[in-house]
């Protein structure tokens, strides 16, 4: 009898595959809040859409053509951009620092309405300063590596 509680108290742990358990648990979660989320929401508006009784809030709407392809060149370049920069400067961080501040203050411009002088200082000066702090914050009091 003693054998047979002993195996039941006896723990192994694969090494190679114990950094999977809990990412598992979360992407079950995820996809049946997903499912929730289509059957309660999603599934009832497009019936109303379907008896005309909504619209799609996309279908018939006019675009910002310049806003939109801008927004995707930009974030396209900003990864692309962190990793050139960041190899130019391995392990400082400097690559996340100084394609962001140049990524904020960009896409801060192009949404930007009107151009005063004011305006344009207030996006530079958060352009660096939310970057930075965020860089500061990051690598040096949490030693978190940054591209």
């Amino acid at each position: 009898m003693e054998s047979g509680l002993s195996s039941l108290l006896n723990v192994s742990i694969d090494f190679e595959t114990s950094h999977l358990f809990f990412p598992t648990i979360i992407h079950w979660i995820m996809a049946g809040l997903f499912a929730l989320i289509l059957v309660t929401k999603v599934a009832p508006f497009l019936v109303a859409v379907k008896r005309g009784e909504r619209t799609l809030p996309i279908v018939g709407e006019p675009m910002d053509a310049f806003r939109f392809f801008g927004t995707l060149a930009l974030i396209v370049a900003y990864f692309y951009l962190m990793a050139v920069v960041g190899n130019m400067f391995p392990y400082t961080g400097y690559g996340f620092l100084f394609v962001s501040i140049a990524f904020v203050f960009l896409m801060s411009l192009m949404y930007m309405h009107e151009w005063t002088k004011k305006a344009v200082i207030i996006v530079a000066i958060n352009a660096i300063v939310a970057p930075g702090l965020a860089w500061f914050i990051l690598a040096k009091l949490f030693n978190i590596t940054l591209p």
